[in-house]
This record gives structure tokens, sequence and C-alpha cells, in this order.
């Protein structure tokens, strides 16, 4: 028996709010356990946005859906060459919060409110 979507987008919501939390803890660019942190939760997110209903994801034609969850594979495959700790903040800054917006609206508009 498979998981309901919601379970992985309240899981997405959840790793957000670790992330925020893991930076306020200090610089990501600097503190190699902190970025360290951040990238798994990034994986785990990525990874949850593979089980959203593509019907779901069709509603928010803004969010690089593809990219997100490659995003996962670059993060486990690349992690000696490519990837750095300012492209993870970019990511982390300028992205996330867009994606957690519609994440959160998916599940309003579902009538499954996460609080």
């Amino acid at each position: 028996m498979s998981k309901s979507w919601q379970i992985y987008a309240l899981h997405i919501v959840d790793v957000a709010a670790k992330i925020e939390r893991i930076q306020a803890r200090g610089d990501i660019t600097k503190d190699e356990v902190l970025y360290d942190a951040v990238l798994r939760n990034l994986q785990t997110l990525s990874e949850a946005t593979q089980m959203l209903p593509d019907a779901l994801k069709n509603s928010f034609p803004k969010v690089p859906w593809r990219e997100v969850s490659g995003f996962r594979n670059i993060l486990v495959h690349n992690y000696l060459g490519d990837i750095d700790s300012m492209t993870v903040l970019s990511v982390v800054n300028k992205h996330l919060p867009y994606l957690i917006e519609s994440v959160r609206e998916m599940l309003i508009s579902d009538g499954s409110s996460s609080n």
C-alpha cells in the first residue's frame, strides 16, 4: 500500500523548516557539518517531490519539478564534483521558498491544511 501524496507534501514542508533551523545555527558555506545537514535534507526533499501527483505539479508550472527531483541525483552522485556550498545556498535561498509555497498551496487546495 502506497502512502498518500499528502504525507510527502507535509514531509517537504517539514524538511524546509528543518533547513531553516540549520541555517539559523550558522553559515552553511563555512561550516561543513551544517552544509552536510542541508545537503541531506535537500536530498530527502527532492525524493519526496517525486511522489507528488503529476496533475498537481502541472498546476504549478513555475516550479521546475524535473530539476527539483533531478537535484537529488546531483546531490547523491556528484558529491565529489560540481556542487559547492554557494550553489546549495542559492538553491535554498532563491528556489526553496517558492517550492514550499507551492506545496502548501497543494495541501490547502486539497483541503488538507498542514496546520
